[in-house]
């Protein structure tokens, strides 16, 4: 079982490593396309959005609360607020509105 979860491992270090080696391998001037630019700069928030955005829904015993700790998040976020008041207020969000549910 050791040997899977080094395979998994490799496999997601070589595919989140790839798409920044590549670009520098095969262009060795400077990139001046707006396009790719802004693709490479970005590229590391999509990933981890795509891999945390769904496991925010299936985290907690209610959907509920996930999406309210999941707006929260967002709504904080926009408010320019830091990643640690965000988290703390988020987590906070979700602890009461599981007290909540579990009364009803």
């Amino acid at each position: 079982m050791t040997g899977y979860y080094i395979t998994v491992v490799g496999l997601m270090a070589l595919v989140s490593y790839l798409p920044r080696v590549i670009p520098i391998v095969l262009l060795r001037k400077k990139i001046e396309n707006k396009f790719l630019l802004s693709f490479l700069k970005y590229m590391p928030y999509g990933v981890l959005s795509a891999m945390i955005f769904p496991a925010v829904f299936t985290s907690c015993a209610n959907p509920v609360s996930s999406a309210a700790g999941c707006i929260t998040a967002v709504v904080l976020s926009f408010k320019k607020l830091g990643l640690l008041p965000v988290a703390l207020i988020s987590s906070a969000v979700v602890f009461i509105v599981e007290r909540v549910m579990a009364v009803m």
